[in-house]
């Protein structure tokens, strides 16, 4: 894809959400359409969706090199309350404090190496 620009969009009305616009930057959320019920809030990172659901888990869809892709941590994506979205990853504060990061490794998708400072996380903010 190199330097191109992909440009998707989505809209979120009475708890349902529509994407559009490029495929691989999110713009279809067909496949987890299903799964798009009861959504809270949606954000966004340059190429990927993620959506809390009022049951505090999340669905992500659209490029997984950014944070498209969530299955490594669908485990631990339960009672989240905040999410903060940067350019290639996503980062979840649960219920409990602690942080759950999904994404490319270089653009924080990866906390492994901090885990034990991430406890009692009241905000996220994108650096």
């Amino acid at each position: 894809m190199g330097d191109q620009k992909r440009e998707s969009f989505q809209a979120k009305d009475e708890e349902t959400v529509v994407a559009w616009g490029e495929a691989c930057s999110g713009g279809n959320c067909r496949p987890c359409q299903s799964k798009l019920v009861g959504v809270q809030k949606v954000y966004a990172s340059k190429a990927a969706f993620a959506a809390i659901l009022h049951d505090g888990s999340v669905v992500t869809w659209g490029d997984f090199r950014a944070g498209g892709d969530s299955t490594i941590v669908r485990d631990q994506l339960v009672d989240i309350q905040h999410i903060q979205a940067a350019s290639s990853a996503f980062a979840a504060i649960r219920k409990d404090g602690s942080v759950v990061a999904w994404g490319r490794p270089d653009c924080g998708g990866d906390n492994d190496s901090v885990p034990a400072q991430l406890r009692n996380v009241g905000s996220l903010v994108e650096a």
